[in-house]
Formats: structure tokens, sequence, C-alpha cells
């Protein structure tokens, strides 16, 4: 289930999102995800599920594996759709023993549900067609207005690029640890939640050596290269913005026009009803 978790790995394959200036990336992946929240209409979350797909059909990216990711999060997207299908006052649906379900409820587990969904694989398809360095760059140029007020940007996206790095590697070596426990004998299954935490003790220990011993690796290789931070620094591979460029901020414009106006009728659509 570990090595199955996609978000912060790249994908490598020729596809238009691939080419994609990673600016319009990290902006197009920021407005879907803020867009989710703005509408509360099927029709709404169907626009939005239709623009995932297209969006994963450009990438080439096969569905199988992305979807393949929400396994890590399976136990979170259970929890969260339990919470609020029993926990939600309203008309009652279904009503046993003290287990109530009820209609407000069950819609709202079915949209948290569907948001949490279309937001992992949102947040997933940007790292999947987005290298590293790429990543790194389009931060820093996204966040150059911050240096009007001293913000350190080059750093800030160096630790951002860094971090999302590091989550495919620790995830290959907490798999590495824990097969190498279960070949010991460790036992991460049976017991109650109690047992169950303390047998994470000897995975978590090791893990926490390694990403350290990561880290200090990480920070002599960039001092032996001189690394001293984002003055002076140039590229190899400036980001030059080409016409595709334009055209996906004009395919994302039309989005959050349409998400928006959905929204917005939703609330209207809710007023009427209640007068």
């Amino acid at each position: 289930m570990i090595r199955d978790i996609t978000i912060g790995q790249y994908y490598q394959t020729d596809s238009v999102l691939h080419r994609l200036d990673p600016r319009v990336k990290l902006l197009g992946t920021l407005l879907y995800l803020v867009s989710l929240f703005c509408f509360h209409n099927p029709a709404g979350y169907a626009v939005a599920l239709l623009f995932l797909i297209l969006c994963i059909r450009l990438s080439h990216v096969p569905f199988g594996y992305m979807i393949k990711g929400m396994k890590g999060i399976m136990m979170i997207l259970m929890i969260t759709i339990l919470f609020n299908l029993f926990l939600t006052s309203g008309t009652v649906l279904v009503s046993f023993w003290k287990i109530t379900i009820t209609v407000e409820g069950l819609k709202l587990a079915i949209t948290m549900a569907l948001r949490l969904c279309m937001l992992i694989i949102g947040a997933s398809l940007m790292t999947l067609t987005t290298t590293p360095n790429h990543l790194t760059d389009g931060l820093e140029k996204g966040l150059r207005f911050l240096k009007v007020i001293k913000m350190p940007v080059h750093e800030i996206a160096m630790m951002m690029a860094i971090a999302l790095r590091f989550i495919p590697i620790l995830l290959e070596e907490t798999d590495k640890i824990m097969k190498a426990q279960l070949a010991r004998g460790a036992d991460f299954e049976s017991g109650g939640l109690v047992r169950r935490a303390k047998a994470m003790v000897p995975l978590l220990v090791p893990l926490f050596v390694s990403a350290f011993r990561r880290a200090n690796d990480l920070a002599m290789a960039m001092e032996a290269r001189c690394y001293r931070g984002g003055d002076g620094r140039t590229k190899m591979k400036p980001l030059i913005y080409a016409g595709r460029d334009y055209a996906a901020y004009l395919i994302l414009l039309a989005y959050l026009v349409i998400s928006i106006f959905l929204g917005r009728w939703s609330v209207m659509t809710e007023l009427l009803t209640s007068l």
C-alpha cells in the first residue's frame, strides 16, 4: 500500500501537460482545488470531474496508476464518509439500533468523498507531470513578487521541492524497513490500536534515522557544490511562456468562471427555495 502512493512522484512520458510551463500547472492546480469548494450542486461536481478526466487524458498517465495512489488515503476517506454519514442531523432516511442515517448526511458524505478524491488526484497530477527541478523553478518564478517584502523565495521553493522529492524516497525506505521487520517476525496487523501503535516503533526509529542521514548527505552535497542560496544564480533553461501556455490559461479562466457561476447559481437556488 505504501509504494502505491503517487503524490510526489514523477511519471516520465511525453504529453501536453508535461510540456506546459510549471507556473501554469501550479496555478491551475491551486485554482482547481479552490474551485472544488465553490459549488454544492451536482452540475458543479460533474464539470469538475469532466475537467479532471480531460487533464488525465491529456497527461497520458495511466488511469489505473493514478487510482492506485488512492489506496494510501482509503482509511481517511472511510472515516470522513462515516463521520458525515452518521453524525449529520436532518431528515431520517434509515434508523436501526443507535445508528441513524439522514438524507443530509448521505449527501454530505458523497460530496466530501468526491471532493477528497478529486483533490488528491488533482494534486497528484501536478507532481506526476512536473519534474522537481521544473517545480522549483515554477515556484520561484511564481512567488518572485514576494521579494518585495524580503521573502527568501528561492529558499522557500527549494525546501518545498526537496520535501516533495523526499516523499517517494521515504515511502520506499519505509517499505524496505517494513519488509525487513516482517522477515524478523514483526506483526503490524494483529491486535488492538495500542498494540499496533507499539508495533510501529521499530519501524519509525530507523525511518527517522535514515531521513536525518539523507538530509545530512544532501546538505553536504549542496555545500560541496558551493550552494549559497538564490542570489546571483542563473538558469540553464529559463522558463518562457509558449502558445500552449496561454491557451491553458484561457481554459483555466473558462473553467473558473463556470465554477463560480455554478456556485452562485446553487446559492441563489437555495435562497429561492427557502423563500
